[in-house]
């Protein structure tokens, strides 16, 4: 009996302990589990920062509607030409007979922007042709004008037009683009170029003068207005914030050395392109044109200072002229294409949408890139160094000179292709080439070039290009393609 009353006893003890264990077990369980809802509710209330990313495991325990994807955006959108706003500063003296160089390149009710004039219209521009873009008038700094006393009341009034532009034009605007009423935009390519780029940062696109001593006399890092000046709008913003003392600061500068040290001071630089043309170079601008640098084209300056790039054309018949080939295809617009036919050894260099030149040589294709000095610099001096880049001179040796042929017509064919036309200018009255044979190219009259009809606008490897016929009736055939992976044109 005294042995069973311990066992029970003994039993009881066991049972007693496992009860306590589990209480203790249970308590331990529940003293985690509190700290761990507390440390969650600590990291929820004090480290979920809208502005930093979540962490996965912050993530799975989002379950409002803000843990979804956002709702596209407008700057999901990619940049098209309603993202541009341009502001082209003129006169109401000059834009009499300006009016048709912007009036070439110009979409209306699709570009957007303002010429800025002086003074009211007076004359021939009334009524305010609607080919042209909006005027506005200048603000009247006349105030501030007579209290910095800048070096020229102009200087001034033009960087104040970009304050002008941004009051008028930001609603969905990524870049603000300044020139002059005298200068030609390409806009498609524009948007392509520009499309590139982060408009969300701080851009300053452009590019200094062709003319060595024009970057001599202002500075070699700064963008000319009349090529243009390209903002990204949070650095336009930044800048028109600025303006009041940018002005006073700078007020002894040019237009375009302010602007560029106004932007210094902001901390943005100079982004160079290629395609931007300020053009303080004065005469026959062909010789440049044939031979464009391997970028897209997005301006050309000082368009009634150069002579009518087309013969038989005055300034205004040659923009519109130039259009032609420029609303079809852009991309394409002055690209060098070379290449070679073997039976007569002669090359073709074709500037797609403007000319076509033919050599009586087989020319090596970093020769025919160098431009020919048909120009002169902005001065009259003739003492080098002139320009920004190497030229060659004219020549009179026949295996040198080329046969020029500018562009005549353009238009789509059959097997959905882009024919461009390409007619002789004048005969070369030089003999035939007799280190290649004395094949004379004095009888062709036309090159015709066949280019696919899809655009390219990435120029990082210039196209191939195939002589496809020479006729004895005068005209030569020319097939552009895409270069072969290992492909030399020489």
């Amino acid at each position: 009996m005294a042995s069973t009353a311990g066992a029970n006893v003994s039993e009881f003890k066991e049972k007693v302990n496992l009860w306590s264990d589990n209480f203790v077990v249970r308590n331990l369980c529940r003293v985690f589990v509190i700290s761990g809802l507390i440390i969650f509710a600590i990291l929820v209330l004090f480290f979920n920062d809208p502005t930093c990313k979540a962490s996965g495991f912050l993530s799975t325990w989002k379950i409002s509607p803000s843990s979804s994807q956002p709702a596209s955006t407008v700057d999901d959108v990619p940049t098209n030409v309603s993202h541009l706003a341009f502001g082209l500063q003129g006169s109401e003296k000059t834009y009499h007979f300006r009016k048709a160089y912007l009036e070439a390149w110009w979409r209306p009710n699709i570009t957007r922007g303002y010429v800025y004039i002086d003074r009211e219209p007076t004359g021939d521009l009334l009524p305010w042709s609607p080919k042209s873009p909006q005027y506005r008038m200048n603000d009247d700094l006349s105030k501030l004008i007579q209290e910095i006393r800048p070096r020229s009341a102009l200087m001034p009034r033009m960087v104040h037009g970009i304050l002008e532009l941004f009051r008028e034009e930001h609603e969905g605007i990524r870049w603000i683009i300044m020139g002059d009423d005298d200068t030609m935009f390409f806009v498609d390519n524009l948007v392509h170029v520009l499309s590139k780029y982060d408009h969300t940062k701080y851009y300053y696109i452009g590019y200094p003068s062709e003319f060595v001593l024009s970057n001599y006399w202002f500075n070699f890092n700064q963008a000319f207005g009349g090529g243009g000046i390209i903002l990204s709008y949070p650095l336009a913003k930044a800048l028109v914030r600025d303006m009041d003392r940018c002005l006073r600061k700078y007020s002894n500068l040019s237009a375009d050395l302010m602007t560029m040290a106004c932007l210094a001071d902001i901390g943005a630089n100079l982004t160079p392109h290629k395609g931007v043309h300020q053009n303080d170079l004065r005469g026959d601008y062909s010789g440049f044109l044939s031979s464009h640098p391997k970028e897209l084209v997005l301006s050309i300056h000082h368009w009634d200072v150069l002579d009518p790039i087309f013969p038989k054309k005055d300034r205004f018949q040659s923009a519109q002229h130039l259009m032609k080939a420029g609303n079809v295809d852009q991309s394409r617009l002055f690209q060098q294409t070379i290449c070679h036919h073997r039976p007569t050894n002669w090359t073709f260099s074709v500037s797609w949408g403007y000319s076509a030149h033919i050599y009586e040589k087989v020319m090596a294709r970093s020769w025919l890139m160098t431009p020919i000095e048909t120009f002169q610099g902005w001065s009259r001096s003739n003492k080098p160094p002139l320009f920004m880049f190497n030229t060659r001179r004219p020549f009179g040796d026949p295996c040198e000179a080329p046969h020029v042929f500018f562009f005549e017509s353009i238009k789509e064919t059959s097997n959905n292709e882009i024919l461009t036309i390409y007619a002789r200018s004048a005969p070369r009255n030089l003999p035939a080439c007799p280190a290649s044979g004395n094949h004379s190219a004095e009888f062709v009259s036309q090159v015709h070039v066949f280019s696919p009809a899809t655009k390219r606008p990435e120029v990082q490897r210039a196209e191939c290009c195939d002589v496809l016929s020479v006729k004895g009736s005068g005209k030569a055939d020319v097939q552009l393609r895409e270069c072969k992976l290992d492909e030399i044109i020489a």
